[in-house]
């Protein structure tokens, strides 16, 4: 049973993630519209592939979001199930910032494309920087994007190094960061497995930090007050809402 649920599931997902690509296409074809394709598109995908797995999230904070205030969203990252939760369950049209060449995969990466996500070339630093500056703009006009400053998920769910890269595009566009902590979505899908478990993870959004004070020379005060943030609130762990 246990590999009949494996293979259907991860079937479910591929097929499902391939049909809400091209009707995303679709979306962002006619009138362009990111949001149309973020709201229509991508969180319903998402909600979806929680509810076939038999996964809940605890949503807690949602006070702190508004929607209509461009931000930096900087969550940790344990699973490629945050990207589900996430999308389901922050109701902000936030655009990703992703590896530029995750945009490279077919329908995949067009359907990424329309819904304005942000791809940064790691790669080349010529490119890089580049990317960045293009970032930067694009949140000064009123964008909101969700960021994983370790750069890559924790096999544990222990809070990993951050790198510098995300904290820079924080201090070029200007907007405050919104800590968001991540607990126990490794247990649904550790990295490096498909296995899914059936379970519950939370998500939990901190208050908005201003950048006032803060500039290249003490990124690393930047650094660790939003690490700290992360922490603090990953540890808040009872009676949080659960968001059906």
């Amino acid at each position: 049973m246990q590999m009949i649920r494996f293979f259907l599931l991860n079937a479910f997902i591929a097929i499902f993630t391939i049909v809400l690509c091209l009707w995303c296409l679709v979306l962002s074809f006619f009138g362009r519209d990111e949001k149309k394709v973020h709201f229509y598109g991508a969180v319903p995908w998402a909600k979806a592939i929680l509810w076939v797995c038999g996964v809940k999230v605890r949503a807690s904070g949602l006070q702190n979001v508004e929607p209509g205030v461009p931000r930096i969203y900087m969550t940790n990252h344990q699973s490629f199930f945050d990207i589900f939760a996430l999308l389901a369950y922050i109701p902000v049209d936030f655009k990703f910032i992703v590896k530029q060449e995750l945009m490279r995969i077919p329908i995949f990466g067009s359907a990424m494309r329309g819904a304005g996500y942000i791809g940064i070339e790691r790669e080349d630093p010529r490119k890089a920087v580049k990317s960045m500056k293009e970032a930067a703009q694009k949140i000064r006009g009123g964008v909101s994007v969700m960021m994983f400053p370790e750069g890559t998920r924790s096999v544990d769910g222990k809070l990993l190094p951050f790198k510098r890269g995300g904290f820079n595009l924080a201090l070029k566009s200007g907007c405050d960061i919104v800590p968001v902590a991540i607990s126990e979505s490794y247990r649904i899908v550790p990295k490096g497995s498909l296995k899914i478990r059936k379970g519950s993870f939370g998500i939990h959004i901190g208050e908005p930090i201003s950048l006032k004070g803060y500039s290249r020379k003490n990124i690393n005060q930047l650094m660790d007050r939003v690490k700290e943030a992360m922490e603090g609130l990953m540890e808040k762990r009872s009676g949080p809402r659960m968001a059906e």
